[in-house]
């Protein structure tokens, strides 16, 4: 088992190596040439940019039994058909019960977007945030 972090604009990538170094699990931070990314356990692998570069390169190194951290819908998709757990920086694990739903509401948010349409913005960050994150990803390595 290794955890592989989606950490362009990743707000848990120290919480993920902290847990990750306890644990004495593998942990991998992927981002593209644009992000700049300081990691004291982890791993980094550094791609080109480009849409969704990142995200290919996340997808190809998971493996079942993996532990994926990203908050892209895509992404978690295709990690969960590759056997891999998935999870947000909120603490949401995304299973196949929620993630077809989630991916019609991005699908649905692009829609509206393209319309001309806005929606309201994601939430402030908070340390309760941080905890139910903690929480979940401990919940999935035990």
């Amino acid at each position: 088992m290794k955890i592989i972090i989606d950490a362009d604009g990743c707000p848990v990538v120290r919480l993920t190596e902290e847990l990750a170094e306890r644990y004495g699990l593998k942990c991998i931070a992927v981002s593209d040439i644009c992000h700049e990314l300081k990691c004291v356990y982890a791993e980094t692998v550094r791609v080109d940019k480009g849409r969704d570069s990142a995200d290919l390169k996340i997808a190809s190194l998971a493996e079942k039994g993996d532990i994926i951290v990203t908050q892209d819908y895509g992404l978690a998709a295709m990690c969960l058909a590759k056997g891999a757990a998935a999870l947000n920086q909120d603490g949401m694990v995304y299973s196949g019960d929620n993630i077809d739903f989630l991916l019609m509401a991005r699908h649905t948010a692009a829609k509206i977007r393209r319309g001309g349409g806005r929606l309201k913005g994601q939430a402030k960050r908070t340390a309760e945030s941080d905890k139910a994150f903690e929480q979940a990803l401990e919940n999935m390595i035990k």
